[in-house]
């Protein structure tokens, strides 16, 4: 891809941020899964009736881990302790918080093994609508090159060793998606 490979490095650039896009994703998403440990990721998007309107728990109060196994959650306006007491008993978790009308102590259980597997089928859902962004970002590339090739922008020797740089990059990027799954699974499975 040479003089007339700007265009091309162009799309190769765009592609890559694009399958960057992808697997930032699937880690926010991943972050959201819950393991035996506490992590206040499991709370801070949770979506909260605050106001009149609905709204994610970080903007309503702080969420921290004091310990291993218990989160802790701040909110700036004690009114609305009821609120996000209802969230989190709502929510898919399973968690049952407690509160003191200052802070909402949420304990996190340990996993059951039942409970393990069906996280890592979420973990590897996950992961696949993640490598389908991946895919889908190689074939607008792989069109938009074959596009240039028909309008004569890229030679078809550039276009064909473009499409091989695709697939390169696409390999790439699917092989992290895989390895954030394992790290993932790994956790999930840690008793």
């Amino acid at each position: 891809l040479a003089e007339n490979g700007a265009a091309a490095w162009a799309l190769l650039k765009e592609t890559k941020e694009k399958m960057d896009a992808a697997v930032e994703g699937t880690r926010h998403e991943f972050s959201s899964i819950r393991t035996g440990k506490a992590s206040p990721s499991l709370l801070e998007h949770l979506p909260v009736d605050a106001y009149g309107s609905m709204m994610p728990l970080n903007q309503l109060g702080t969420v921290s881990a004091p310990e291993a196994r218990m989160l802790l959650v701040q909110p700036w306006d004690k009114t609305q302790i009821n609120a996000i007491m209802k969230a989190i008993q709502s929510s898919d978790l399973g968690f049952t918080p407690s509160n003191d009308g200052n802070v909402i102590r949420v304990p996190i259980p340990q996993l059951n093994e039942e409970r393990r597997r069906e996280l890592v089928k979420l973990a590897h859902k996950t992961a696949e609508q993640g490598k389908v962004s991946v895919r889908h970002a190689r074939k607008e590339a792989n069109d938009d090159l074959k596009k240039a090739e028909k309008e004569s922008v890229v030679s078809e020797d550039q276009m064909h060793t473009g499409l091989d740089k695709v697939q390169e990059i696409t390999d790439e990027y699917i092989k992290k998606l895989d390895e954030l799954l394992s790290h993932k699974e790994e956790e999930i499975m840690e008793v």
